[in-house]
């Protein structure tokens, strides 16, 4: 049982990851595309992208530094 007990940070780790990466393809096609045009009330399409684009990159770096630390525990 004792293996599994720090799992919840890789599994974290992986989910902020994996949600990075969506939100930073999906923010190249939100500038690409979404250039002046209302995106649902919440403003211009093209900032919205760049929003997604630097909490989508912050997010990977966070989902990739705590796999590292997942990595580097010595089973405690």
């Amino acid at each position: 049982m004792a293996p599994r007990r720090g799992a919840a940070l890789g599994i974290l780790a992986l989910v902020l990851y994996i949600i990075g990466g969506i939100s930073t393809f999906g923010a190249f096609w939100l500038i690409l595309f979404m250039n002046g045009r209302d995106l649902r009330g919440w403003g211009d399409g093209r900032s919205i992208g760049f929003l997604f684009l630097c909490t989508g990159l912050c997010l990977s770096a966070f989902g990739v530094m705590l796999m590292r630390i997942y990595r580097n525990r010595k089973g405690k």
